[in-house]
């Protein structure tokens, strides 16, 4: 399965024995499966076509619009309802002898009269049916692929994001290593101050470097990002059978908390810097996941 954004457009027009018809698809961002099918009546069909979508689309909103025009007249179905038409022109006649002339009474106006008329499309037949499921497989074939080719843009810039986030692990990786020396070295400073100006005993300031190193240590965090970037990198390679989109997603919600976690450990003005540049990163990663089915 390849990567797939929940955004596109794809419209669509056909011809066919007894119907035109226009079909119109534009999918949207949603957190599942959403179907909305505006335009003429379809019925049964309707249920259908949803089927046929859900299942080559699995996240985001589907609208549907389908405009139909009958070319043939057998098509459409008329009804009167003779008894008030009867009733109608029964009191016309009426109306012309009393007023000494004959008022006339128009087709038009028999379609003008609430509840006198009603025209409205037969069912369609099993081969119009058959001709709207494929104008609407047609019509969403185009649709995928534009999904397909924005999910792989998306892609695209989610990588250069990843590598960004590496690139900044691999300064930290470097900046950490010399985060126990600074922290030795300002812990000295502090408890000769406190002390007087005399030197802190050895043994002492040994075990409060060794206390706030294990504190301040921020390995952990950093083989977690990392992993997190390879799961990420994977996946975006080698997409599964279901969407990547909300896979992503929780990876990106991982590596945020990590790169929190990272900031409040930091004790080195440059390490915080590239932990901000980090954030910053996977925060951009977050806004485009969710465009990704």
């Amino acid at each position: 399965m390849t990567i797939l954004s929940m955004t596109g457009f794809a419209e669509r027009s056909f011809a066919g024995p007894t119907l035109r018809v226009k079909v119109g698809l534009k999918s949207l961002n949603h957190r599942f499966f959403d179907w909305s099918c505006k335009g003429a009546p379809l019925g049964e069909v309707e249920n259908r076509l949803r089927e046929l979508c859900q299942a080559r689309i699995s996240r985001g909103r589907i609208e549907a619009t389908l405009d139909i025009d009958s070319i043939d007249p057998a098509s459409w179905e008329v009804r009167i309802n003779e008894a008030l038409l009867e009733k109608i022109l029964g009191s016309l006649r009426k109306a012309s002898r009393r007023v000494g002339r004959e008022i006339s009474f128009s087709v038009e106006n028999v379609f003008r009269i609430p509840q006198l008329t009603e025209l409205r499309r037969k069912a369609f037949s099993p081969e119009e049916r058959a001709f709207l499921e494929s104008c609407f497989e047609r019509t969403l074939e185009p649709l995928v692929r534009a999904r397909a080719v924005e999910g792989r843009k998306t892609a695209a810039q989610i990588l250069v994001h990843l590598r960004n986030v590496r690139a900044a692990v691999g300064r930290i990786q470097k900046l950490a290593a010399r985060q126990p020396k600074a922290v030795q070295n300002r812990l000295r400073k502090k408890m000769k101050d406190v002390n007087g100006g005399s030197p802190a005993s050895q043994n002492r300031l040994d075990e409060e470097v060794a206390y706030l190193t294990q504190r301040y240590d921020v390995a952990e965090e950093i083989q977690r990002l990392l992993s997190h970037i390879s799961a990420a990198r994977d996946l975006l390679a080698r997409p599964g059978a279901e969407p990547a989109g909300k896979m992503l997603d929780f990876l990106a919600q991982e590596m945020t908390r990590e790169a929190n976690t990272l900031n409040s450990k930091s004790q080195d003005i440059d390490m915080t810097r590239q932990g901000l540049l980090i954030k910053n990163e996977i925060e951009s990663i977050r806004q485009q996941v969710q465009n990704l089915e």
